[in-house]
């Protein structure tokens, strides 16, 4: 399983249920490594979908305590990391993304094995949401990192972090 995020140096993520920038070639490059994928991701991240509408094209698992798997409409319902990681079991996982937010990043942090991390190349200071700065962690090492890109006014990376073997 990866998970695939858009963060500051910090770690930052995103502020008050929205993302920390817009970055248009960050969102083409999520649509193509999700597309035909499954995604999992937390309720609070499905309603900031346009409409509260899960992504088109993908199968959509919501990790949530409080949404009625009987009204999920073009989603599935999981409560636990557990469930949501049993459920895509048979897959294969280089098409199994978690695509956040905060809480289920951390969740479903022990099920994955690949993190492709948009690094912004500095700290938002607005942030209220993060996640590991996988460069800093042991467990994780470098695999790949794409050439700068400028946009909005920010320099970002496209970075693939692996999970060590033990």
């Amino acid at each position: 399983m990866k998970m695939i995020a858009v963060a500051d140096r910090a770690g930052g993520i995103g502020c008050d249920g929205s993302l920390l920038i817009d970055l248009p070639t960050d969102m083409k490059y999520f649509r193509e490594k999700t597309a035909g994928a499954t995604v999992i991701m937390g309720r609070k991240t499905l309603e900031s979908f346009p409409g509260g509408k899960p992504l088109p094209k993908r199968r959509n698992i919501v990790l949530s305590r409080t949404l009625d798997p009987d009204e999920a409409s073009g989603y599935e319902v999981c409560r636990t990391p557990e469930e949501a990681a049993e459920k895509v079991k048979g897959e294969d996982p280089e098409h199994v993304f978690v695509v956040g937010g905060g809480e289920v990043y951390n969740l479903m942090l022990p099920f994955v094995n690949e993190a492709l991390i948009t690094e912004i190349e500095t700290v938002i200071e607005k942030a209220d949401t993060f996640i590991p700065v996988f460069s800093k962690e042991s467990d994780w090492e470098l695999a790949s990192r794409s050439e700068p890109v400028h946009e909005n006014g920010v320099t970002y990376t496209f970075a693939v972090y692996k999970r060590k073997e033990k």
